[in-house]
């Protein structure tokens, strides 16, 4: 019950693959009493594809938590200021958001709610999905795991033999990696076995 009562914010990009694991946990957070609070990016907001429609995502979002899903800059960019919430995950976070948020590029919902959160040294959390892991993006995920107050759900290989270079967060980590990231831990092992 570490998460009871506390405001969580978790913002969807554009992995949508992931989308389905990322909603149980939202279940198993509202199960937990936490307030949870979804923020779309402009790609997970505007792209529909075979694993859905983006305005079904969005309705499912409202509809497990309550509250309004954050779709504007304009609506993102308060949640610093007013320090609304506890912990912030961008789950999944993809490559290009990897790219960006290592950059300091604050061009979309998700990374407008990540940058006034951390300017409140507030501890944000990092689901990655991404093709390209183990290459372009390498660097950016070193980065982001050896910077303050950002911390990783563990990770592992999606799929080695056809796409060698993806990486995937185990999504049933990402309660225990709360709770780990809120006492300013990271909880390990960071990259583990393949995911199956």
């Amino acid at each position: 019950m570490k998460l009871a009562g506390l405001n969580i914010g978790i913002g969807f990009t554009g992995s949508f693959c992931t989308y389905d694991k990322i909603y149980d946990e939202i279940e198993n957070l509202i199960k937990e009493k936490a307030n949870v609070y979804t923020i779309f990016s402009n790609a997970s907001q505007n792209i529909d594809c075979r694993f859905g429609n983006s305005e079904g995502f969005i309705k499912k979002a409202y509809e497990m938590t309550g509250n309004k899903p954050i779709v504007t800059l304009e609506e993102a960019e308060p949640l610093g200021p007013n320090n609304v919430l506890d912990i912030l995950i961008i789950a999944p976070c993809t490559g290009n958001t990897a790219a960006k948020l290592t950059n300091g590029i604050t061009d979309s919902t998700v990374l407008m709610a990540a940058k006034g959160h951390l300017r409140n040294k507030k501890p944000l959390v990092i689901s990655i999905s991404t093709n390209d892991a183990l290459s372009f993006n390498l660097k950016n995920i070193g980065t982001l795991l050896n910077s303050k107050n950002i911390y990783f759900v563990p990770f592992g290989q999606d799929n080695y033999a056809s796409k060698p270079n993806s990486m995937t967060a185990h999504a049933n980590l990402i309660i225990p990696t709360l709770e780990c990231a809120l006492d300013a831990e990271q909880l390990q092992p960071v990259i583990q076995s393949p995911i199956v």
